[in-house]
């Protein structure tokens, strides 16, 4: 199926606007990272009931240098998620240039995020991260919530072949989300350490209460799947009768999913939770062109349609807001 989504369209409408199929859908949104930032602001045009779960396995730059100075979950993909949940009038974007901030120079404070910093700084005073989270969330005017998806920090641990160039079939192991991220070899899987992380029931919870919960788009690898190697997450999603979306990337990244077709990643990600099926494949038509058959059939193994739509912006390698939330706004209208 493919759809226009040239235009964003007005907002979801208001409970009681109408027919109780007209109230705006409960999200759940998974990943990390720019994709997840792109996903929520979209996904804040549509409904204000969007719950952000953020993975927390970063353990470079200002996250990493936090996490290991003080122990704490890494700040930046929840801060990231943060400013792109606030709105756009002149608070929000305010706001969101200010905790986006980064620090420049050579001193202690040279590549920090002030982001970072405000929210590492709350949950030392406050010893919650989610009660840290949700304070940040009501200064900032957020649309929505922003929730760890673990309570601990996580070690993504990748099996990677052809790491030697000269060895090309022979698989190492790669460990870190910043080493992962940028390996050169060929991503087979990922696990995490600790393998069973204590679980944040809030998270738990908005993925049982959602109306939809959505995937990508984002790193596959370091982002998107690690959310199905968290127990309590892959339970919630099992059972949980929210319906499944997964959103495509616009183009493969360098390194983790370099040499990557569209249906790859849906063969990945059953890899990873081959007991899992979805409802909807989300793809860029441009994106996905001469690829569609294929990916279709992918889709299908995954119990999904695939539902085609112009959610780029004009560079072609970043999603435009506005068209992925006209997209959101028919998949969660139509798919029911």
């Amino acid at each position: 199926m493919t759809i226009d989504s040239s235009s964003g369209g007005a907002p979801y409408p208001q409970e009681g606007a109408g027919d109780p199929a007209s109230k705006p859908p409960r999200v759940a949104a998974l990943g990390g990272g720019h994709g997840l930032a792109a996903s929520l602001s979209a996904l804040r045009r549509v409904t204000p009931e969007v719950t952000a779960i953020v993975t927390v396995a970063d353990d470079g730059g200002s996250s990493g240098r936090l996490r290991q100075e003080f122990g704490v979950l890494p700040p930046g993909d929840l801060r990231m998620a943060l400013a792109a949940l606030c709105g756009d009038d002149d608070w929000g974007t305010t706001w969101a240039r200010v905790v986006q901030h980064r620090f420049g120079g050579t001193g202690e404070l040279g590549g920090h995020s002030l982001g970072n910093l405000l929210i590492a700084g709350l949950w030392d005073l406050l010893g919650d991260p989610v009660a840290g989270l949700d304070w940040v969330g009501k200064l900032l005017r957020v649309t929505g919530r922003v929730l760890p998806m673990a309570a601990v920090p996580l070690d993504i641990v990748a099996r990677v072949e052809g790491l030697d160039p000269e060895l090309p079939l022979v698989e190492s192991t790669v460990r870190g989300q910043a080493a992962v991220a940028v390996t050169p070899g060929r991503v087979r899987s990922i696990s995490l350490v600790p393998a069973d992380p204590p679980t944040v029931p809030e998270a738990v919870a908005a993925v049982r209460e959602a109306d939809w919960v959505v995937f990508g788009p984002g790193s596959w690898f370091t982002s998107v799947l690690p959310h199905l190697l968290v127990p309590s997450l892959l339970s919630a999603l099992a059972t949980t009768s929210a319906r499944k979306v997964v959103a495509l990337n616009l183009v493969p990244q360098p390194g983790e999913t370099e040499g990557f077709s569209p249906h790859r990643h849906l063969e990945v990600l059953a890899d990873h939770a081959p007991s899992l099926s979805f409802d909807v494949v989300l793809a860029d038509a441009d994106a996905v062109a001469g690829a569609e058959d294929e990916l279709r059939k992918a889709a299908e193994l995954l119990n999904a349609t695939l539902i085609l739509a112009d959610v780029a912006a004009s560079d072609g390698a970043r999603h435009d807001p506005v068209r992925l939330a006209a997209a959101y706004r028919h998949v969660f209208r139509t798919s029911r």
